[in-house]
């Protein structure tokens, strides 16, 4: 493959993040058993700088993991419960008129959306418009109330929980708002040796001892190494086809679906791929990095039409079926263009 360029990690740098981002994985296996793929993704979305939408029955541990990822990190959270008769000022914060040395005029008090971490609990129970209070917030850090903005502060994480089974009372997310989750993750029940160890281990009410391991400032730094993460024109000509490939009409696996993926699915395919290259201690993104996060940032980008769910088709199987239909190297790419990735 080309040689990196000269802003791209060292080896040294890459080693030394994979150390912390190791102590940070194992802190979150104390938090949540048996879910070592979902920790990655998780990990993975956080050096990506994206927002993530976790899906799962309920009691199998989104709220921990949240609570925990918090903790770990010494970032500022707030819970929001979105529930029917929730209002965006409770999300975004209001004007209150108040008594001032200028005399009497409104001022701003902030809502639970300023923090580092926002823990979206249930949001498919919120009205639509109560949903769409976090769509500023979520794609450019700022939200803005009565004409006047205010910047959120940084970093700044989304993670929205929503249960699968229960649809009376809920309101789906729109496309809008799905698109800016860089992934969808989805949470499983656990196997028997897991539920074993919970049951040694855990107590109904009692919260487990998790020490933090590094800071704000570090996280910071380790999400800015990961963007210098080098990724190569052939990856990156990858990334343009499988997105391509997702809209009616430009492959066999698109031919039920109704629209594809936007652009911003493109972004988060090179973010997701850097990140996990970090992760891995390597200093350039690969096909494989692509390919592992391409179920969770593809898949809830992905409409259906009636003919693919009566088929039994969903946004993961199309996925599968896509990776498989898009080959990793174009015929027409350039000569130079053509050499193949060490670790693809």
């Amino acid at each position: 493959m080309p040689d990196n360029p000269p802003d791209a990690p060292t080896p040294a740098e890459t080693n030394e993040a994979g150390e912390r981002l190791d102590a940070l994985r194992t802190a979150l296996n104390r938090v949540l058993f048996g879910q070592q793929a979902l920790i990655d993704n998780v990990v993975i979305g956080l050096l990506s700088r994206g927002h993530l939408l976790l899906e799962g029955l309920p009691g199998l541990g989104k709220t921990e993991l949240v609570k925990g990822l918090a903790r770990t990190l010494r970032l500022e959270a707030k819970r929001i419960q979105f529930t029917p008769d929730l209002l965006p000022a409770d999300v975004t914060g209001s004007p209150i008129l108040e008594e001032t040395p200028e005399g009497r005029r409104f001022v701003f008090h902030r809502g639970p959306v300023f923090a580092n971490l926002v823990l979206a609990d249930e949001i498919n129970r919120a009205s639509p418009k109560t949903q769409s209070s976090l769509l500023e917030a979520m794609q450019e850090g700022r939200v803005t109330v009565m004409g006047e903005t205010h910047s959120l502060p940084r970093p700044f994480f989304v993670l929205a929980t929503q249960n699968p089974i229960e649809l009376e009372g809920t309101y789906p997310l729109p496309e809008a708002q799905l698109d800016r989750f860089l992934f969808k993750l989805d949470i499983y029940r656990n196997e028997v040796p897991v539920l074993e160890a919970i049951v040694k281990q855990r107590e109904i009410g009692v919260e487990p001892d998790i020490q933090p391991v590094f800071e704000r400032d570090t996280l910071l730094e380790l999400t800015s190494l990961a963007r210098r993460v080098y990724l190569p024109d052939i990856v990156a000509n990858f990334i343009a086809r499988l997105v391509d490939a997702t809209h009616p009409g430009r492959s066999q696996a698109a031919e039920n679906l109704k629209y594809g993926a936007s652009p911003r699915a493109a972004l988060a395919l090179a973010a997701g791929a850097r990140a996990r290259a970090l992760l891995h201690r390597r200093t350039h993104a690969s096909f494989e990095d692509v390919q592992a996060i391409a179920q969770p940032v593809l898949g809830h980008r992905i409409l259906l039409d009636y003919r693919a769910k009566l088929d039994g088709k969903s946004g993961a199987s199309v996925v599968d079926d896509l990776l498989v239909d898009v080959p990793r190297q174009d015929k027409n790419l350039p000569a130079t263009l053509k050499t193949p990735d060490t670790h693809g």
